[in-house]
């Protein structure tokens, strides 16, 4: 696992692959149990959006929260290609 000054950007999809939620976080395996088991209420709880498909590393918060308004503002076709580009099957990326 990358070192602990690390940030991440993550995009999680539900089962159909039909919504999409960007997200940032200094530890990706805690942040994704958090969602998966429903402890944060909000979006990704009311959309069931739990299935990693794509994630970067960031080497500060500053650049990890630039990033994530930056996907944020494309367009879903953008999103589509950015996962596509790493992730062509939407495979779980992160099995916990």
């Amino acid at each position: 696992m990358p070192s602990s000054s690390s940030f991440f950007v993550y995009i999680l999809t539900n089962h159909f692959n039909r919504v999409l939620y960007t997200g940032i976080t200094n530890n990706l395996e805690r942040r994704l149990y958090e969602h998966r088991s429903g402890s944060v209420p909000g979006f990704t709880s009311q959309y069931r959006c739990h299935k990693l498909v794509y994630f970067e590393e960031t080497p500060s918060v500053r650049s990890a929260i630039e990033r994530e308004k930056q996907i944020k503002s494309w367009r879903r076709a953008k999103k589509v290609a950015l996962i596509e580009s790493q992730n062509p099957a939407w495979k779980e990326l992160l099995e916990l």
